[in-house]
């Protein structure tokens, strides 16, 4: 069987990928949340440098 027949089958039982607004924010969500835990631990370590980093990383999290 080739991969993409696998692919395939996994879609066809699995189902269509949700693109509703609210499931396309969703993961950016829990990015952000993510990377704010990484901000705090970053800023308790003293790692200015790092927190001043962690701003563009947030910005991507944004809708566009």
């Amino acid at each position: 069987m080739a991969e993409d027949d696998g692919r395939a089958a996994f879609w066809e039982v699995y189902g269509r990928l949700d693109r509703s607004a609210a499931a396309v924010w969703r993961p950016r969500f829990y990015e952000a949340r993510h990377l704010g835990a990484i901000r705090l631990e970053r800023h308790r370590l003293g790692r200015a440098d790092a927190v001043r980093e962690s701003y563009g990383a947030m910005a991507g999290c944004s809708p566009s």
